[in-house]
């Protein structure tokens, strides 16, 4: 008798390891798209995850995510068009108001262009949306302390 629920558990487990295999380490679906995009971007392969990033943004135009990573890649290459930058992060946070990658890279992208206050706004936010101190809290502080260091 006992040996029908180690059976059962046998046959589950295969398909449960391979369920979680389409999941990340918080246990949510992992993105293919979003996925390639941050290995070309660990690559420093900008314009390829631009353009894995603009084809997923005309797919899903309301996806904060393919905005926010779309805005980044761009602002990381060459030459970047800081109004394209800037309307992708502006969507992602019209979309979600509290995503923390957006409100930091936001941040980051007004320092590019020398406006402090607003890189400064952007902290205010993390700030508000941060509970306890966060990671994208903490990393624009110190890309704000950077840049007004650099002014000194």
């Amino acid at each position: 008798m006992k040996i029908r629920p180690i059976v059962l558990a046998a046959l589950l487990l295969p398909g449960a390891a391979f369920a979680a295999a389409d999941t990340n380490s918080s246990g949510a679906p992992v993105d293919p798209g979003l996925e390639r995009a941050a290995q070309a971007s660990e690559r420093n392969d900008w314009t390829g995850a631009q353009a894995i990033l603009r084809d997923a943004v005309a797919k899903s135009p309301n996806n904060a995510e393919y905005h926010n990573m779309y805005a980044y890649n761009l602002r990381k290459g060459p030459n970047p068009d800081m109004s394209l930058v800037f309307k992708h992060y502006n969507e992602a946070l019209r979309i979600e108001p509290k995503h923390k990658g957006a409100n930091e890279y936001l941040g980051e992208a007004y320092l590019m262009v020398n406006n402090l206050p607003k890189a400064k706004e952007q902290l205010s936010a993390l700030d508000k949306i941060c509970f306890l101190p966060c990671k994208e809290y903490n990393d624009l502080k110190k890309s704000i302390a950077d840049f007004e260091a650099k002014r000194r």
